[in-house]
């Protein structure tokens, strides 16, 4: 078990005001490390950050829209804790609830969705690869939507499944010193996927797609980030982990059986 303790690490989380975000940092701090948190909302943060202290451990609150943000949230890093070990890239979504199909998307949404869920990811990995020393790990947060099509979602799939090429390019460029890998998560029941995907509280139907019965957890995903960011998978770089009960791109037919058979 020694392998997972990270203490005396720092680690950087973008995305960590609420939900999946929120989560990671704080099992990296239940594993040991001091968290450096980024989002836009500062009352969120403020939040997380007493999450992080209230289980040992220091936080550094960054503000602000992470698109070009990447390099002064590294330099803030640095300048308090004098380290980075841990860069994890969450920050994705959309900042337009609106879904549509890709021949009707505006141009500008395209390029404002492959920004948010793409290149500030490219940003991230930069800004830490500079300032690691060898043994750090970058954990970028993708989605199963990028690992298929995604009517609808056209754009952030599109910037996720760049994202999954992002991760498994870095990881050979920088090995042997910085590992990189990537955690894609399912249908997990966050305000932002109810926000945007307009579910209208049919989640339970999502749920029955599953094959593991239920929705994700903010926790699911943050399990996963620290497994990879630990030393027990210190031989682990460019892999992708799909975290979705059982949900894959091959399994979207999946339908629980109502016959009482096992």
């Amino acid at each position: 078990m020694d392998s997972f303790d990270l203490s005396g690490r720092v680690a950087v989380v973008t995305g960590s005001g609420q939900g999946i975000g929120r989560a990671i940092a704080w099992g990296l701090a239940d594993a040991g490390c001091d968290v450096v948190l980024n989002a836009r909302r500062i009352p969120d943060l403020e939040e997380t950050a007493r999450g992080v202290e209230e289980r040992g451990h220091r936080a550094l609150i960054v503000p602000g829209d992470i698109r070009d943000l990447s390099e002064s949230l590294a330099d803030e890093a640095m300048a308090t804790f004098g380290r980075i070990d841990i860069w994890v890239n969450n920050v994705g979504g959309s900042d337009e609830k609106t879904t549509r199909m890709l021949v009707d998307t505006p141009d500008d949404i395209f390029r404002s969705q492959l920004e948010l869920n793409l290149t500030s990811a490219f940003q991230g990995c930069k800004a830490a690869a500079k300032r690691m020393k060898p043994g750090s790990s970058i954990v970028n947060i993708s989605s199963g939507a990028g690992m298929r099509g995604s009517p609808f979602t056209g754009p952030y799939a599109a910037a996720k499944a760049g994202m999954n090429n992002l991760s498994q390019t870095l990881a050979l460029e920088l090995a042997p010193d910085i590992r990189v890998n990537t955690v894609a998560p399912g249908p997990v029941a966050t305000e932002a996927f109810d926000e945007v995907l307009n579910t209208g509280g049919q989640l339970e139907a999502i749920a029955a797609t599953i094959p593991l019965g239920r929705m994700g957890e903010p926790d699911d995903i943050a399990g996963a980030v620290l497994y990879l960011a630990s030393d027990a998978a210190s031989w682990v770089t460019g892999q992708l982990i799909l975290v979705a009960g059982g949900r894959t791109q091959r399994s979207h037919d999946y339908r629980p059986r109502t016959d009482g058979a096992p």
